[in-house]
């Protein structure tokens, strides 16, 4: 599998319990884009996942998660001895 981003936005506005439409209104998007992203339809360009992660006070690795793999199969990898 290639790289994803998921994102921590559905458990982050449940915490402040804010709700799409209040969120997108801060960031200056639609509420569609914000439930966009919180599906991983869409992943947003680096002004507004900055705009997203000042909202909550957070940096954006605090919010936005990116993986090389999403999966990775344990047997393809190297086996390490130890003697």
């Amino acid at each position: 599998m290639g790289p994803t981003i998921k994102s921590r936005l559905r458990v982050l506005r449940a915490e402040q319990e804010w709700s799409q439409a209040n969120l997108a209104a801060q960031v200056g998007v639609s509420r569609q884009t914000i439930n966009s992203i919180e599906k991983g339809r869409y992943h947003p360009n680096l002004r507004l996942a900055f705009k997203i992660a000042r909202a909550f006070g957070k940096r954006v690795e605090e919010v936005f998660v990116y993986s090389e793999a999403e999966r990775r199969d344990e047997s393809a990898l190297p086996q390490i001895c130890s003697e």
